[in-house]
């Protein structure tokens, strides 16, 4: 089950979720540090990391399962977000280099569906960031953050979930050590905390960072030669788009 929207953008604006964010926000750029004239998706609630993707790269969309809940942003300019059916995402095949999935995946109620629809709308060579609550970590194990719900996973679990759905994993972290704790005073020693755990403590970071391509095999034809249904395309900010002509609905 999803987290509200509501729920997560507060969680955001705590001292907890503001020290969460700067250090997920790391690890992402660290995995893509240039997506320069790309297109990027996020899915699930992926506002909080697609600031400077927005300023970079050549489209950006940011996708909300309808169980969770739609908000707007950003506040200051055109809005490019948009409610999303796991099953059906709003966007044309092939149309995204880049697909961000946080505060998705552990909460997906057609989890296979969904995994297929990003492969769908990736091109080739595309790429899928999935960030999830590590099964060992102790994020998981706390319900008053959104890391804290949904199906937590092991790095193994995530790689045979891809490898299911045809992409190929490419590396795996685990990150954010710090506890999830209100103490302000804990909570202003997580550079120190994330450096001494990603060195010495890497089995137990409360979230996986698991990176994957997308791969095209001969066995894949089945998929792509399914009938194709007729979707009314999110406008994608920033370019023109890829894949099938926009169809208004």
């Amino acid at each position: 089950m999803y987290n509200d929207v509501v729920d997560l953008r507060d969680f955001y604006g705590t001292p907890l979720g503001h020290a969460a964010q700067r250090i997920v926000r790391r690890y992402i750029r660290s995995a893509w540090p240039n997506v320069g004239g790309m297109s990027v998706a996020g899915i699930g609630y992926p506002v909080p990391y697609l600031r400077r993707f927005k300023d970079e790269a050549e489209r950006v969309v940011a996708l909300m399962p309808a169980q969770q809940g739609v908000m707007r942003w950003p506040a200051d300019g055109e809005n490019v977000v948009s409610l999303a059916p796991e099953d059906d995402l709003p966007l044309p095949d092939v149309s995204m280099d880049r697909v961000l999935m946080i505060h998705a995946l552990e909460c997906s109620e057609q989890l296979r569906k969904l995994l297929r629809e990003v492969w769908r709308v990736l091109a080739e060579g595309g790429r899928v960031l999935i960030v999830v609550p590590n099964r060992r970590g102790i994020w998981a194990r706390m319900d008053h953050t959104p890391f804290g719900h949904g199906h937590p996973y092991t790095p193994g679990q995530v790689s045979r979930l891809l490898r299911d759905n045809l992409f190929q994993p490419e590396q795996s972290v685990a990150g954010l050590f710090v506890p999830p704790t209100r103490s302000r005073m804990a909570l202003a020693s997580a550079p120190a905390v994330e450096k001494i755990g990603a060195r010495w403590f890497q089995t137990f970071g409360g979230l996986l960072f698991v990176e994957a391509q997308k791969q095209i095999y001969a066995g894949s034809a089945t998929l792509a030669d399914q009938p194709a249904r007729k979707r009314a395309y999110v406008r994608i900010v920033g370019g023109t788009e890829r894949g099938p002509v926009r169809k208004d609905p």
